[in-house]
């Protein structure tokens, strides 16, 4: 995989990991996190969207699902 793939699945990863932690987190908690645009956050909530791993229970925040994931290293 390309390097930039990697950085990307990382953050997704990373993304996914912090909303489950945290229960329910807005998109702007998001970005102060991980320091990226509100843009790049919203394209890999789309990612984790698209995969039922997500959802968004009212506008701007976001919750995990409860689909089985298994998370490697």
């Amino acid at each position: 995989m390309k390097n930039s793939t990697d950085r990307m699945l990382t953050r997704i990863k990373s993304i996914y990991l912090f909303i489950q932690e945290k229960g329910t987190v807005t998109t702007q908690e998001l970005v102060d996190e991980f320091g990226i645009t509100p843009r790049t956050v919203q394209r890999d909530l789309n990612v984790l969207a698209y995969n039922n791993l997500v959802k968004s229970p009212s506008r701007g925040k976001w919750t995990t699902t409860n689909k089985k994931v298994k998370i490697s290293s």
